[in-house]
């Protein structure tokens, strides 16, 4: 039951970050994007069997099975993804109101007119 629990939330948390990406507004996108990243996180750690097992460096009592025991690798990788993420979507909110209190808006559209146009002969145009 608890796995299927499990599964819903992350569908939920995806389905709801997955609504925030498709929106226009850049703070938006942001925190879905965060969001996605929140729903993988919670899929990986689920990979690595959830329950009442015993950690992987105690030993247990003797004749203590393998499979009693919880993986600790997804658990690492998921704490690493969770910094990672966290600083993602620090950058990414940082930009968008950036974006915002330059433009005066902060939209998907927004980002097209901050783009310098390109020179004549091709190469990329200049910030000013």
């Amino acid at each position: 039951m608890s796995a299927l629990l499990l599964a819903l939330c992350v569908a939920a948390v995806a389905a709801a970050g997955l609504y925030l990406v498709l929106a226009r507004d850049l703070v938006g996108v942001v925190l879905g994007l965060g969001l996605i990243g929140a729903a993988a996180n919670l899929f990986l750690f689920a990979a690595g069997r959830i329950g009442g097992l015993t950690a992987a460096f105690v030993s247990g009592p003797e004749g203590a099975a393998i499979a009693d025991m919880a993986n600790p690798l997804p658990q690492a990788l998921v704490l690493t993804a969770i910094v990672i993420g966290f600083a993602l979507t620090c950058f990414g909110i940082a930009l968008a109101l950036r974006l915002a209190r330059l433009g005066g808006k902060a939209d998907a559209d927004a980002l097209c007119s901050a783009e310098p146009p390109p020179r004549r002969d091709g190469e990329p145009g200049v910030l000013r």
